[in-house]
């Protein structure tokens, strides 16, 4: 059988006159979709995890309606988990009634009670085929500073327009016309390119591409990410890198929305921290920012986390970047993230008593669940 993880995704270069934004605060890029939004002149294509029912959803509610009712070609889907009780009651049904095209993901079946698990976690907006916003950011007041105050989630998000907006436009035509698994063909160049996790080449696509940065990472390996609970195969390329001198670093939340995810974390930290690898805890907030920096050189940001439920199981997308500016942009916000997390002590990790231990074990064992 041939190594799932031999496969390259088709990659297509972004302008090099078109430089990729980065977002780090809620307010400043839900301002700039919904003035993206407003701008549109033929089509908005919205793709979310969550899309609540409160103050950041009811914008977005309202702007996607404006635009259907101009006529335009208003397109969203949400997931029928992550927005369930939170989008169905009003905001649907509005949408729907304002020229609104909603689709739900993966609805509850009686007939394909297993498809319900498998979720569309992408969070990506294409206006226009120009422009297109893709990262960790939901639709919910909990981004916020303006709602929800100085906790809202540190989070990252990227926008760009060009050549990869318009392959951002594809992928979600495809997706939406039911093709989970397909990806444009093209030349492969150096820069950026979009990448789902899977195609009919590889159904681990982006777990090949975490193997092979950090199988092949020569001198430093950034990882930060709201859900780590990585399978035995990262586990161990994360070891043989610091095994090679590679400096490791992951940087996680203390405080988590999902106190099992965070179980299913610390039941890993005991044998990568005795091989090495330096594990920090992000302390202001709650952290959900999904990124990877290798060598300073090469990196990945979107909706993936480093976990089994991202990699194998959900419809995720990532942008894949050897672009010296955005890497740099990337590797200085995680170095300033850094300044606000406290190292995890090996020495203390292993003293801490039974009942973590015993919750770690249950996190660990549904992990694939979560």
């Amino acid at each position: 059988m041939a190594d799932p993880c031999s496969c390259s995704p088709p990659v297509e270069q972004q302008a090099a006159d078109q430089p990729i934004r980065l977002y780090t605060e809620g307010d400043l890029l839900f301002d700039a979709m919904l003035s993206t939004i407003d701008a549109a002149r033929h089509q908005v294509w919205l793709e979310t995890y969550i899309f609540a029912d409160d103050e950041v959803g009811r914008r977005f509610a309202h702007a996607l309606s404006e635009r259907a009712r101009a006529g335009l070609d208003v397109r969203l889907m949400v997931d029928a988990v992550g927005s369930l009780f939170q989008f169905y009651r009003r905001l649907g049904p509005q949408l729907e009634e304002a020229g609104v095209q909603v689709r739900h993901f993966h609805p509850w079946q009686w007939r394909k009670p297993l498809r319900f698990n498998r979720r569309d976690h992408r969070k990506l907006l294409v206006v226009d085929d120009s422009i297109a916003f893709l990262g960790g950011f939901n639709i919910h007041r909990q981004s916020s500073q303006r709602y929800f105050g100085e906790t809202r989630w540190r989070d990252t998000q990227a926008s760009f327009s060009g050549e990869l907006a318009r392959q951002a436009a594809r992928l979600f035509d495809t997706f939406w016309h039911g093709d989970q698994n397909w990806l444009p063909s093209g030349e492969v160049y150096s820069g950026s390119v979009l990448v789902p996790n899977q195609t009919r080449a590889c159904r681990r696509q982006l777990a090949c591409i975490y193997d092979d940065f950090f199988g092949n990472a020569e001198k430093s390996i950034c990882v930060e990410t709201p859900y780590f609970v990585p399978d035995h195969r990262i586990q161990k390329a994360l070891i043989a890198a610091v095994a090679r001198g590679v400096d490791v670093h992951i940087l996680v939340p203390r405080i988590s929305d999902v106190p099992l995810a965070s179980w299913a974390a610390d039941a890993v930290y005991a044998r990568l921290l005795d091989a090495g690898v330096r594990i920090f805890e992000y302390l202001p907030r709650m952290l959900h920012a999904k990124v990877t920096i290798v060598d300073g050189n090469r990196a990945t940001l979107g909706t993936a986390n480093l976990d089994y439920r991202s990699l194998f199981q959900n419809y995720e997308l990532n942008l894949i970047s050897h672009d010296p500016d955005l890497c740099s942009r990337l590797q200085a916000q995680f170095e300033s993230d850094l300044e606000e997390a406290a190292a995890v002590c090996a020495t203390g990790w292993r003293q801490r008593p039974w009942v973590p231990r015993l919750a770690e074990l249950v996190g660990w064992s549904v992990r694939r669940w979560l």
